[in-house]
Order: structure tokens, then sequence, then C-alpha cells
């Protein structure tokens, strides 16, 4: 079996005013929807230290900057490679 991919979205108190919330509902749609939650390994961590650059979200080691609900779903998509 194939390890899973991680995906780690900031949790912090910047980072959650700035929207990850809203980041984080769209991801977990996404993985329901797409049938990938047995495939990844999804979990949120209190600070990645990029408060300025905030919304966080991780994906393996690459990190992406002021991520929104649209751009998670982007993200997501090139990840799995999805159209």
């Amino acid at each position: 079996m194939a390890e899973k991919i991680e995906i780690t979205i900031c949790l912090g108190s910047s980072c959650f005013s700035r929207g990850n919330g809203k980041a984080l509902k769209a991801i977990n749609a996404f993985l329901e929807e797409n049938k990938l939650k047995d495939k990844v390994f999804f979990h949120g961590e209190l600070c990645t230290g990029n408060c300025a650059k905030g919304p966080i979200l991780k994906v393996e080691d690459k990190l992406y900057e002021e991520v929104d609900p649209d751009s998670v779903v982007e993200i997501l998509n090139g990840v799995f490679g999805l159209v």
C-alpha cells in the first residue's frame, strides 16, 4: 500500500483569522467529493511561523502561501492530477 499524501493546514490564530477556516472546509469537501480521504493524512498545526504570508497550506514538503478556498481546490487538483 502506498504512503498517504500529507496535507497540513495552519490553524494558528493569524491564519485562521485570514480565512483558513473556509479553506479547511473546502479541503474536506474536495477530499470527500473525490473519494480521496483514504489516500491522505490531512491535519492541522498551530503555527508554521509564516504568519505574514498566511493562510498557509503545506502538501508534503511544499508550502503554499495566502491560500483561499479556490486556490486550495486548484492546488489539490494539481496534486492529484484532476482537471
